[in-house]
C-alpha cells in the first residue's frame, strides 16, 4: 500500500488532473473512490482532523442540500458526509498524519514535500 492516499471521484476533472500531476512526478498513490464505498463517520472525522479544518470547510457548497446543513454542528456535517458522500469536497490527499484538500491540485504538494 502506498503512503499517499487520494480520496476522489474518478469522473471529477480536478481528481483526474491530480492523478496526472502525481503520476508525472512518479508519486505512487492509492485511490479511494468514496462515492462508491462511502467512509464511516469515524473515518471522515479522522480524515477531516488531518486537514486541520472543520467539516464545514470541506462541504461542496453547490451540492444540492448543502445549504440546509447545520454548518456549526461538526457531527451533523460528518453524518451528512457519511450519508451523502457527494457533499464532501474532493480530491483530498492524505499522507501519514496530514491531509489537504487539493484544490487547486498543486496544494497536494503541501503534504508530499
Amino acid at each position: 500500500m502506498a503512503d499517499v492516499v487520494v480520496y476522489e471521484k474518478r469522473t471529477c476533472t480536478t481528481c483526474r488532473k491530480l492523478a496526472q500531476l502525481l503520476e508525472e512526478r512518479g508519486i505512487d498513490f492509492d485511490r479511494v473512490e468514496y462515492h462508491v464505498e462511502p467512509l464511516s463517520r469515524d473515518e471522515l472525522r479522522a480524515l477531516v482532523a488531518k486537514t486541520g479544518a472543520r467539516p464545514r470547510d470541506l462541504v461542496r457548497a453547490r451540492e444540492p442540500g448543502a445549504q440546509d446543513l447545520p454548518l456549526d454542528d461538526d457531527e451533523a456535517v460528518l453524518e451528512a458526509f457519511a450519508q451523502r458522500p457527494a457533499l464532501l469536497q474532493r480530491p483530498i490527499v492524505e499522507r501519514g498524519e496530514r491531509a489537504v484538500l487539493a484544490r487547486p491540485v498543486e496544494r497536494a504538494l503541501d503534504v508530499l514535500g
